[in-house]
């Protein structure tokens, strides 16, 4: 039985490739499958190709739940999965993450591309304005992330990001981290511990 109680879906953040590294791959389907054991539905943007195919198959195979949200226009391109629970056709990629935040409970960022560091960034941005409290857990498989991370150190020693404003997210670097952050985040809350969610920069 699940512990993650209170987290009934999670949106993943991941490319619509599958990177040069076999790792990221590997890491996505080790994440679906982890969602489906506990019996957490997995919400991402729709599409068959890449890491987005991959973490999705994986949460269907082992009986998971899947919804998947995908514009129109990008259903042509990168041909949207049919086979999973749920699929949601949307006119714009405004509409496809509005419904993403609104369906999840928590996020994941797995490694991907320019799409993937605008989701991520955006939700990073709701966070720091005090917009949700959902937690954010950045997969940084392989360290895809570092340079990343690398660049919010740089904004806040540049004094960019201010006393107050900090960014919450927590930083997994195996998959098989990213679930017990999630459960202990939840838990902690649960319990009145508003500084559950990581404080970064």
């Amino acid at each position: 039985m699940s512990d993650l109680k209170k987290i009934q879906s999670v949106c993943v953040y991941c490319g619509s490739s599958t990177g040069d590294d076999p790792v990221y791959a590997h890491a996505a389907e080790a994440l679906g499958a982890a969602l489906a054991r506990e019996g957490v539905n997995l919400v991402f943007g729709g599409g068959s190709c890449g890491l987005m195919g991959a973490v999705a198959r994986a949460t269907l195979a082992q009986g998971g739940k899947v919804t998947g949200i995908i514009p129109s226009f990008l259903d042509e391109r990168e041909v949207a999965l049919s086979s999973v629970t749920e699929l949601e056709v949307v006119p714009d990629m405004h509409t496809r993450k509005r419904l993403m935040f609104e369906k999840s409970d928590a996020f994941v960022a797995l490694p991907g591309g320019i799409g993937t560091l605008e989701e991520l960034t955006e939700q990073l941005t709701w966070i720091q304005l005090g917009r949700h409290s959902k937690p954010l857990v950045i997969a940084d498989i392989g360290g895809f992330w570092k340079p990343l991370l690398s660049l919010f150190a740089h904004m806040h020693n540049a004094g960019f990001i201010r006393p107050g404003y900090e960014v919450r997210y927590m930083v997994a670097e195996r998959i098989e981290d990213v679930i017990p952050m999630l459960r202990a985040t939840r838990v902690a809350k649960s319990e009145g511990d508003e500084t559950a969610i990581e404080k970064h920069f």
